[in-house]
């Protein structure tokens, strides 16, 4: 019987270990669920992502600012959050293959044992759902004590809210203004898999916007458009995106209005980025626990108040996923014999790429890898990342550079040694242009500032 033609899903995985983005973690002692490493191209990618976040919400704007709080916190910092006692997932057991799964994710869940179905579908004895903790406990100290217990935080915010009156007083701000950080959190829970989708371990781009309590709903509307349209900008699908308004009954407790940026995956339409408004929920609680007054004074007016907060929160994991799924398309070409080939492409936006221009010598000799070598380290310098070849034929060399999303090859040939000029190849059309050497840094940066995100159909398998 013929095999099914693989998915999208089952090509990006494959993709990202071939080309070093992702490997399972602990892969040679049989890995371990749900937790993966980041290969060289992998950690450029979720570099750049976290450059363009910060850029867009801290380093453009003057009135947000950073922080990088500490992952281990004091464990009262969880319980007036609410987390130790309500941070928790429905649960259920299977007696017979000893998985587990969430009650509210049965449906996109699968028995362990073959064939797979879903659980309760074939032999699976299933236990009553029970509630489970998401949250990681480990200890302080070298003997393992109740009093000695601390959490690893399952989200940035509440360092950003613990902080409040240190930043605002020593950046002499007031408010409307925010603090983000961008940090690793974890999360004891069951995933239902799709690769780097949802993580134990995974990292957190938040920022708390904190407002004027009549200001709140003006800011929720902005903050709303202005997350959406950042995936517009680096080059999403805007087809494949949109804003979906939680139900009442989606709300966290401490949330009066929340909205997800979408994304339509292989799997379904899933949460990209959520924007909450979350009240001075926590303000006020770390007020009252610690005795600590974390309020607003305006000594223009002398009013007090605690500000309201809007947090735009998302994964960078999950972005960069995002990003290698709505940038990978595949192209059928023809060969000069006529053959047909397929060629694999990430079409990434070049603020996003892991590498932005690969330099190759035509072929290994005349001086060529010598000039080639020249131009990569002078581009290198100049703050491209980069990437050298001289390995196989040119036109091999093309296609493993589209594979990884390079914008942009450089050719040293014959007529770079004679006449001083290279040749530009651009990933996205194939068209190659001559260029002077002394033009190329300026070629190439109004090439990579003028980009725009090419039409194009989907790839077989999405």
């Amino acid at each position: 019987m013929a095999q099914p033609p693989p998915s999208l899903m089952d090509k990006i995985v494959s993709l990202c270990k071939r080309r070093g983005f992702i490997f399972q973690a602990s892969e040679i002692y049989g890995g371990i669920a749900n937790t993966y490493d980041y290969g060289p191209l992998g950690v450029e990618l979720k570099r750049r992502v976290k450059d363009a976040w910060w850029s867009r919400v801290v380093t453009q704007r003057k009135d947000v600012v950073g922080l990088d709080s500490a992952i281990l916190q004091n464990p009262r910092v969880w319980e007036v959050s609410g987390h130790v006692g309500g941070f928790a997932d429905p649960l259920i057991d299977c007696k017979v293959c000893k998985a587990r799964f969430r009650a509210d994710k049965l449906e996109d869940a699968r028995c362990p044992d073959k064939p797979s179905k879903k659980p309760g579908e074939h032999h699976c004895e299933l236990t009553e759902p029970r509630s489970f903790n998401l949250m990681f406990k480990t200890n302080v100290g070298p003997v393992e004590e109740t009093g000695n217990t601390v959490y690893l935080r399952p989200e940035t915010a509440q360092g950003i809210f613990l902080n409040f009156l240190n930043v605002m007083q020593s950046a002499r701000l007031k408010p409307p203004f925010g603090i983000a950080q961008i940090g690793k959190s974890f999360r004891n829970e069951i995933t239902p898999g799709n690769f780097v989708f949802r993580m134990l371990e995974f990292e957190q781009a938040e920022m708390e916007y904190f407002v004027p309590p009549d200001e709140n709903d003006r800011w929720y509307d902005y903050w709303r458009q202005e997350r959406l349209q950042w995936y517009v900008d680096l080059g999403i699908d805007p087809d494949k995106l949109r804003l979906r308004e939680h139900e009442k009954d989606e709300l966290s407790h401490y949330s009066t209005a929340t909205a997800d940026v979408e994304y339509e995956y292989p799997f379904g339409w899933g949460e990209l980025e959520g924007i909450a408004c979350r009240t001075d929920f926590d303000l006020k609680a770390h007020s009252e626990a610690s005795g600590t007054d974390l309020i607003y004074f305006d000594p223009q007016t002398r009013e007090r108040y605690t500000p309201y907060v809007i947090e735009p929160a998302g994964g960078i994991d999950r972005m960069a996923l995002t990003f290698l799924i709505d940038a990978y398309d595949e192209e059928e070409l023809e060969k000069e014999n006529g053959e047909k080939e397929i060629r694999v492409v990430l079409r990434f936006h070049p603020r996003i790429a892991p590498t932005t221009v690969g330099v190759f010598p035509l072929v290994k000799k005349d001086g060529m890898p010598e000039k080639a070598a020249e131009l990569e380290e002078e581009l290198r310098i100049a703050g491209f990342t980069t990437f050298y070849d001289e390995k196989g034929a040119i036109g091999r060399r093309y296609r493993r550079q589209d594979e990884v999303g390079t914008p942009y090859c450089v050719t040293v040939d014959g007529d770079t040694l004679s006449g001083g000029v290279v040749t530009v190849r651009e990933r996205d059309s194939m068209e190659q242009t001559t260029v002077k050497v002394a033009d190329l840094r300026a070629h190439l940066e109004g090439a990579l500032r003028n980009w725009k995100r090419p039409e194009r159909v989907a790839p077989a398998g999405a």
